[in-house]
């Protein structure tokens, strides 16, 4: 206990072997237990006492002298940032937590919004059903070759007409099983893809959530369009990819930056510059997984996409030279070229890559499109 010298209560010197100190206890113990008129109190604290020093770990932990207490270590006043020029004002770096970046997008720019028939009805590839006409074709001649059993025949000519009725009802047979087989794939696909435009859900940062709203305001135009957030490479279990685009046979892949004001292009090997200079201020992963999903997908055509957000107040530009495997894009320049270049076939779904980027999705939520 904190104010207790267990030596003296026990009456020994520090330096005392455990005899000397059993010894102590029992003398002690005789005098101070309750029955011969001690305390309950004062007996407890004195096994206690016996008890640490008879044990040897317990007492070289005793006997180890106590830590001095931490040193108080007072706020300091945290430094000015240094101001640059005559103007006063301060120098930032890095994003501001107050600043939100405008989508500008003109629509007037983007001749594909104007030709899209929203009507159009989705068509998913390949087809799987057969359609009504050949199954009714089949069971329809079948039922024709029975017309001569209201007639007498040969011998010659029924032996020639059975086998033929019987492989007609045969092939007729399996092609209304294989109608009906496929008549039920299709409707369960519909039931768990039909109606579902948007897969996933997109990150909690602010460029993630931009980019979402972009997507579904802007590229939901196109009837057959599927967006997807928040994918997982091929082999994966984390979100590498931020969102992604499948309508028809092509798919874009695309990840959300906030960087500071200024002109971002590529230079002929692909490399990113801004202002001038060779951009070094964030990374991207996203041609590697241009490349990871071409080898998933490789009857799909893939590109990539960088959208550039200002990470405060300014402006971002980018060239309009977009003939690069992941090129830099303001919002406006994304929906303008990625909406053309999807809207070449806008009415379309790829049923087996949907299926495969449905499974990529990190996040199982799943929001049901308009």
């Amino acid at each position: 206990m904190p104010g207790i010298d267990y030596y003296e209560l026990l009456g020994v010197s520090r330096g005392a072997s455990a005899s000397e100190i059993k010894s102590a206890y029992r003398s002690l113990a005789k005098v101070m237990h309750p029955d011969a008129g001690g305390t309950s109190g004062g007996f407890r604290l004195l096994q206690e006492a016996y008890e640490t020093l008879k044990d040897p770990v317990r007492r070289a932990d005793y006997d180890r002298p106590a830590a001095p207490p931490p040193p108080v270590v007072r706020p300091q006043a945290r430094p000015r940032p240094r101001r640059t020029g005559h103007t006063g004002r301060l120098r930032d770096f890095g994003d501001d937590p107050s600043y939100m970046a405008p989508r500008p997008v003109h629509l007037g720019s983007m001749d594909w919004w104007h030709r899209i028939d929203l009507g159009q009805r989705v068509r998913y590839v390949p087809a799987t059903r057969l359609g009504h006409a050949p199954a009714a074709a089949a069971i329809g001649g079948w039922f024709v070759l029975l017309i001569p059993l209201t007639m007498p025949l040969s011998p010659l000519l029924l032996a020639v007409w059975l086998p033929l009725v019987a492989g007609a009802g045969y092939g007729a047979f399996r092609l209304v099983r294989r109608y009906i087989a496929t008549a039920r794939a299709e409707r369960a696909f519909a039931g768990e893809y039909d109606g579902n435009t948007i897969f996933g859900r997109p990150g909690e940062n602010r460029r993630e959530r931009l980019t979402a709203g972009l997507l579904t305001e802007y590229l939901t135009q196109l009837p057959g369009v599927r967006i997807f957030h928040g994918l997982a490479w091929p082999g994966s279990v984390f979100t590498d990819i931020d969102h992604a685009l499948l309508c028809g046979r092509r798919l874009v892949l695309i990840e959300s930056k906030s960087w500071l004001p200024g002109h971002y292009y590529c230079d002929e090997d692909g490399e990113l510059w801004r202002n001038g200079h060779p951009f070094r201020g964030g990374g991207s992963q996203l041609l590697d997984g241009v490349e990871r999903f071409a080898e998933m997908l490789p009857w799909l055509e893939i590109r990539g996409a960088l959208i550039v957000y200002p990470s405060r107040a300014g402006e971002v530009t980018c060239d309009d030279d977009l003939d690069f495997e992941v090129p830099p894009m303001t919002p406006e320049q994304f929906v303008r070229e990625i909406g053309d270049w999807l809207a070449d076939d806008p009415a379309t779904v790829d049923r087996e890559a949907l299926r495969v980027l449905v499974r990529q999705v990190v996040s199982e939520v799943r929001v049901a499109g308009a």
